[in-house]
């Protein structure tokens, strides 16, 4: 298939994702393109992407005449923090980068965030090229430029908007993730049809975006990669800072990064934004503002792409977790209203109206996913 899509994200520094197979062995290409002055390149990978994948990488930018060095870190979110940052930005100058050089971020969304937020921290700011390896990075973390790390305090409190120059899109290395993964990262793909595209939402309940559909249909996996890459950026580029539009992205991550947090990041992230656009809807319809058929919608088809809507923190947990979130002002959150599939609207909300909506909306959730249960129905 080799490249199928170039979208162009038109933000202050425009850059392009580029979408197909075997596109590892065309990053060295993709990399002088856009930074032809580097003469010298890291790439920065966990302890899990590496062994697959950085071989190809190095090789590729080896041959485009960069002097390639590879920092592996451990994997998972629990080294998503400061002291990583440290060792990765002590690595940079161990190399000798310079700020004409160029950093590789090679993994998932942890990687990235790691290699972003050292790319803008280092010598105030290099280039650096993005190769999301999961699904859930390659729809949705790798564009837009966020980086961050997480404090003991809450996810993503530290970090810095820093655009890449560059996003390399190998549908073929979903092939290596666990189901499990796999489906995490589907919890954005339902995500992004759910604020902005209802047609999209209707096709993957015909055909969910699942690891048969990888095995038997490359090119829709591809496509569907595309569209919600399209989805985004068109948020994005409207909304570079986070200061109105893009808000819309955070639907279900209010309350699904305190899930996060409370079940001890256990739980993937897909997951648990999966949780929260459930509660959000659930707690919508109670209150008149949501068409009561989306909570429904929703978790079938969360459910239908592998996400489990389980969870075993009290609301009272979620919420104190919740209450760390980078969207909560002052006695206030922002909030991501359903109002229909394809549609959402942002409220800002006091923060007691905000604990009622996670405490009825959690029961409602509790109850939509085993509706067998005998449990009394809080909802």
């Amino acid at each position: 298939m080799a490249t199928a899509y170039t979208l162009d994200i038109d933000t202050p520094q425009p850059y392009q994702v580029h979408i197909g197979t075997f596109l590892l062995e065309e990053a060295g290409t993709f990399t002088h393109a856009v930074c032809p002055r580097a003469e010298r390149a890291l790439i920065i990978t966990d302890s899990n992407v590496g062994p697959l994948y950085a071989a190809p990488v190095q090789e590729s930018l080896a041959a485009a005449g960069l002097t390639v060095a590879v920092a592996t870190f451990e994997a998972g979110e629990a080294n998503k923090r400061i002291s990583t940052l440290e060792i990765l930005l002590e690595r940079c100058a161990e190399e000798e980068l310079t700020r004409s050089d160029v950093i590789i971020a090679l993994g998932g969304g942890v990687t990235g965030d790691m290699a972003g937020f050292t790319a803008a921290t280092y010598m105030r700011g290099i280039d650096f090229v993005q190769i999301p390896t999961s699904l859930l990075a390659m729809v949705d973390s790798s564009v837009g430029g966020k980086t961050a790390i997480d404090l003991s305090a809450g996810k993503n409190l530290a970090g810095a908007f820093w655009q890449p120059k560059a996003v390399i899109v190998d549908v073929g290395c979903l092939g290596t993730l666990t189901d499990e993964q796999f489906a995490d990262g589907c919890g954005e793909v339902v995500k992004h049809a759910a604020i902005a595209d209802a047609e999209l939402f209707e096709e993957l309940e015909r055909t969910p975006l699942t690891p048969a559909l990888l095995k038997s249909d490359l090119g829709r996996v591809a496509y569907l990669i595309a569209r919600n890459i399209d989805i985004k950026r068109a948020v994005v580029v409207a909304d570079e800072r986070e200061t109105n539009l893009r808000k819309l992205l955070n639907f279900g991550h209010s309350i699904g990064h305190g899930v996060e947090a409370a079940e001890g990041f256990r739980l993937g992230h897909g997951t648990c934004v999966g949780i929260g656009m459930v509660a959000i809807a659930s707690a919508s319809v109670t209150a008149d503002v949501c068409a009561e058929d989306v909570p429904e919608r929703l978790c079938a088809l969360l459910q239908a792409h592998g996400l489990s809507l389980d969870f075993t923190a009290t609301s009272e947990r979620i919420y104190a977790e919740a209450l760390h979130d980078k969207k909560r002002s002052g006695d206030t959150i922002d909030l991501i209203v359903p109002r229909e599939i394809g549609t959402v609207s942002h409220q800002v909300t006091p923060l007691d109206e905000f604990r009622r909506i996670l405490e009825v909306g959690l029961a409602c959730t509790r109850a939509l996913a085993h509706p067998d249960s005998t449990e009394e129905d809080a909802c």
